[in-house]
């Protein structure tokens, strides 16, 4: 299994930035994660990753505790699917993005800046594997 995340719009916030590259590099420690900033202009979801599960970042979606969250992962290792995650931009996700996902995951009901988001989402992906592997980070 392998873990992407990708975003919308430039990195501004060099702190929040190391924060979530943090994150990412501690995830790479139980699966290949990677976080990389796209274009929607340039860029196809369903193209690049055809047979991974496909979880928006959604103002609108389900809310999940972390061990709810961490299910997601235990699945996909099971399954042997790849998980690819999309923090839109300012204006969201394109509409039909929004309806071939294959789940759409609200971080907070709260609207943060999109550094901020990359660095929740990076850590509860980290605070997911260290959730099954039974590390006491998530204490």
């Amino acid at each position: 299994m392998k873990v992407f995340v990708y975003f919308i719009g430039k990195p501004k916030d060099a702190h929040a930035n190391a924060m979530a590259t943090e994150y990412v590099k501690r995830t790479s420690h139980y699966a290949p994660c990677t976080m990389t900033e796209i274009r929607l202009d340039r860029f196809d979801l369903w193209a690049k990753h055809p047979t991974a599960k496909k979880i928006l970042m959604d103002p609108a979606g389900v809310a999940l505790d972390s061990n709810s969250f961490a299910q997601i992962f235990s699945k996909a290792e099971m399954l042997g699917h790849d998980l690819v995650f999309a923090i839109g931009g300012h204006d969201g996700h394109p509409e039909e993005w929004r309806k071939k996902a294959d789940m759409l995951i609200s971080l907070s009901s709260m609207t943060m800046p999109h550094e901020l988001a990359r660095t929740v989402l990076a850590e509860q992906i980290y605070r997911a594997f260290t959730i099954l592997r039974g590390h006491p980070y998530p204490r």
